[in-house]
């Protein structure tokens, strides 16, 4: 097969979808591999490094345009979309549920989309969870810089001192995310509370921490007592290929304090803050009356080193799977990688996706084949 790794071009986006390790394991299977030349200087891994292990580096267009399967880091954005060729197949975080443009495209070009983020194994989300560790744990750190006073934010220290109690965060959602954001502002010496509606998370939770950590239903009653004296808001709600479910409305930010900070982690699903919009590293953060919302759809990728090798170590054994199997026998053959399909041969297989879209989810059983692999 001949798998093909464009550079990101998302805004701040330095990530890359395979390291030259990954590239060595692939020509050892038998496979080309295209390198986009630059893809992996944002994560310090040269054209010389793919080079070394037998990659092709190449242009774009190339990429796109010889590559049965495209292997990414985020969705494709507007200037991709031209290139994106008819039967093929992208394996990325792809986020379709709040980008309806996107998904229209890979239906209307028959591209089987395969998403980290819904892929599935023993009930675990084993592509999305190391992104997710990242972005929990950088999650209290960027509501800390915000409480600053010259930020905007309400001058509080999170960890307080003497005779001065500590900030309090409150984290929606006890899942990856959620659990470590709290593992973080518990270091940070902060109250902690947790909301989810699962009270068998909750349960973890009260256990990980020794009750240590406040644990609650997203009652309405519980949601507006909490949010008052809260400092650090994060999000951190989850719903595999759809969209997040709203918690706070544009309603309830009358009832923060003025300087509160939102980290709004679920804002790549479309957040679970009616007031959050995606931002980007450059320009991170906006208000929304007097609440300083930081809601970068790609938090992982400030660090991107770390964060590329942690998503190559778990997406690579998938990726030689798709390229050993082809693409239309590994769908058939493997639950894991099935799970992971949002959109094939013109039709919305994923159901959270599909409801989202107001549609009905088909099952790749029941869709012809391409004959591609």
């Amino acid at each position: 097969m001949v798998i093909g790794v464009p550079k990101e071009i998302k805004e701040d986006e330095f990530r890359v979808g395979m390291t030259p390790a990954g590239v060595e394991e692939l020509k050892g299977d038998g496979h080309t591999v295209l390198i986009e030349s630059g893809a992996g200087e944002g994560s310090g891994f040269s054209d010389e490094e793919y080079l070394n292990a037998d990659a092709e580096v190449v242009d774009r267009e190339t990429v796109f345009a010889k590559a049965d399967l495209i292997v990414k880091v985020k969705e494709p954005i507007g200037p991709e979309y031209g290139l994106i060729r008819e039967g093929r197949a992208v394996f990325t975080f792809l986020h379709l549920a709040p980008n309806p443009e996107l998904t229209r495209i890979l239906l209307d070009r028959n591209v089987t989309g395969l998403g980290y983020e819904t892929l599935e194994k023993d009930s675990r989300l084993p592509l999305l969870f190391p992104m997710s560790e990242i972005a929990g744990r950088m999650a209290p750190f960027m509501g800390a810089y915000y409480l600053q006073s010259f930020r905007g934010g309400k001058g509080i220290l999170p960890t307080g001192t003497i005779g001065v109690k500590p900030a309090k965060a409150l984290i929606l959602g006890a899942g990856v995310v959620g659990s470590n954001a709290a593992t973080v502002c518990t270091g940070l010496l902060m109250e902690t509370v947790v909301v989810d509606k699962r009270m068998e998370a909750l349960q973890k939770i009260d256990e990980m921490f020794l009750g240590r950590v406040k644990t609650l239903p997203p009652s309405a009653q519980n949601m507006r007592n909490e949010i008052r004296d809260a400092d650090i808001i994060i999000g951190a709600i989850l719903l595999p290929g759809g969209k997040t479910p709203l918690l706070i409305t544009r309603d309830m930010l009358k009832l923060m304090g003025k300087g509160t900070v939102i980290v709004d982690v679920s804002v790549d699903q479309g957040g679970c803050i009616e007031t959050s919009r995606p931002t980007t590293h450059e320009e991170p953060v906006y208000e929304v009356d007097g609440i300083i919302h930081y809601t970068v759809a790609n938090m992982p990728g400030a660090y991107p080193r770390t964060s590329t090798l942690a998503l190559t170590n778990v997406t690579l054994p998938y990726i030689r799977t798709l390229a050993r199997e082809g693409i239309e026998r590994a769908i058939r053959e493997d639950d894991e990688i099935r799970s992971s399909l949002n959109t094939y041969r013109g039709e919305i297989v994923h159901r959270a996706l599909a409801e989202s879209m107001g549609v009905r989810a088909k099952t790749p059983g029941k869709l012809r084949r391409s004959g591609r692999s």
